[in-house]
């Protein structure tokens, strides 16, 4: 099965070079009429242009797609929501947004500044809180989305002096685990996408010959699949070198230990059983948690 995109519109954010250009140029070459957001700053945040947008666009069109260039800041809401009515203005409608824009400012936690700590929580978290919140009346009406989020490793598994980075990208994915149940009865479908590529972010992370095998091209499969209308909802995939993989946050099976002043020793005691993983699941919904627990506690009552 082909993955076509004929006849869609998509939003992608961060798109002026990177990961993003790789997105855009993916999505127009096979049909979809692209918006291309970027505010042309630098990788800590800092300044702004729309011209790397426009030259990305200006690939586009060289190539026989369509494409307009936006270089609107994510984090201002009401310039978000006028990114979305250009879309909707130019196409009609708004079917896919790829929530790709992010900038770094790595420190440990004990020398970081608070004000860098919600700044990239800001981008990155409000960011594509703040696109999602400006496309979703759209695709309610129109009974159709797709949204991507791009968590990482950082925040799915932790980084050294990522403290800020790998906050905001975990709590992408709890955005995604909310927006694709309530998003579900409008086939709306959110999905979240952890890349290892070679960017303007993670070239001072790696030696030359690791970037040259991590190169951005290698994770568009993983964004175009779940994208398409055929995509999962509420997927992590994991990409990058060529290679894909699927991270799950689960819920072990656990014990009962009841009340009492000596379960804080028990729980001590047996914590490598709370921890054991065999027939752990991925919980629906949040309310797994609470069933789960109510589910031991009924039974240890008999």
């Amino acid at each position: 099965m082909e993955l076509d995109f004929k006849g869609r519109v998509a939003i992608v954010t961060g798109a002026g070079g990177g990961l993003g250009r790789q997105h855009a140029l993916a999505l127009a070459k096979r049909g979809a009429k692209v918006l291309v957001n970027d505010l042309g700053g630098a990788v800590d945040g800092s300044g702004g242009s729309v011209s790397a947008a426009q030259a990305v666009v200006d690939e586009i069109r060289a190539a026989g797609g369509e494409a307009l260039a936006n270089g609107a800041s994510v984090t201002d809401f009401a310039a978000v929501e006028a990114m979305v009515q250009q879309a909707i203005d130019a196409w009609g409608r708004v079917d896919i947004l790829v929530n790709n824009a992010g900038i770094l400012r790595d420190k440990s936690f004990s020398k970081m500044d608070m004000a860098d700590f919600r700044l990239v929580v800001d981008v990155h978290l409000m960011g594509a809180a703040n696109c999602c919140k400006a496309v979703w009346p759209h695709m309610v009406a129109q009974q159709y989305g797709r949204i991507l989020m791009t968590t990482s490793s950082t925040g799915l598994y932790g980084n050294f002096g990522q403290a800020n980075y790998g906050a905001a990208k975990l709590a992408q994915v709890g955005l995604m685990q909310t927006l694709a149940i309530e998003g579900a009865k409008y086939h709306i479908h959110v999905n979240a996408l952890a890349p290892t590529a070679a960017t303007r972010m993670t070239e001072s992370l790696f030696p030359p010959q690791i970037l040259d095998a991590l190169q951005p091209e290698a994770v568009v499969p993983a964004m175009l699949v779940l994208v398409h209308e055929s995509a999962p909802t509420r997927t992590i995939l994991c990409a990058g070198g060529g290679s894909f993989e699927a991270a799950h946050i689960t819920l072990t099976q656990g014990i009962h230990l009841g009340l009492g002043d000596t379960v804080p020793e028990q729980l001590a005691q047996r914590l490598a059983q709370v921890t054991e993983r065999a027939d752990e699941q991925v919980p629906a919904s949040g309310a797994a948690q609470g069933t789960l627990e109510v589910q031991k506690a009924m039974a240890a009552r008999g």
